[in-house]
């Protein structure tokens, strides 16, 4: 029933996209749903010096609301999405996350299913050392103000 909310949504947001990116949205949803079950049934459960790692569907939900602001002149092909999804789990949940060796297992994970998802290689997903998006690069006063 949750990917069905969620795929509805991204489907009526993608709706103007190209036919690659409408194809890649179900596999967006089912690898999204998957990583969710893991940071819950993972390493990341909450213990004494870690009980600020609280997750719930919230998150998924603003993952998605990350896509949502995606822009069709800077998303048309499978791996600008990819790369997207992996920036905005890193947002939702990385930006929690307090040692190295949480965040590395975080960073593996997305790689690992963005790659066997969507079958690219970690160089063309990761064309940078780091992958941020924001909708400030052409400066705040621009507009429209696109999320690149």
């Amino acid at each position: 029933m949750i990917d069905l909310i969620f795929t509805t949504i991204l489907k009526a947001f993608f709706a103007s996209f190209s036919q690659e990116i409408k194809d890649g949205i179900q596999p967006l949803v089912d690898m999204t749903l998957r990583v969710y079950d893991r940071v819950l049934n993972g390493p990341l459960k909450p213990t004494p010096n870690k009980s600020h790692y609280t997750f719930n569907l919230r998150d998924i939900s603003r993952i998605f609301q990350g896509h949502c602001i995606a822009d069709r002149r800077e998303c048309f092909e499978p791996v600008q999405i990819v790369r997207l999804w992996i920036h905005e789990n890193k947002r939702v949940y990385g930006d929690r996350l307090i040692d190295d060796i949480d965040r590395n297992w975080l960073d593996k994970m997305l790689l690992d299913e963005g790659m066997k998802t969507f079958t690219l290689q970690e160089k063309q997903i990761m064309n940078s050392e780091r992958l941020l998006y924001g909708d400030y690069m052409d400066g705040l006063e621009a507009e429209p103000r696109v999320y690149r």
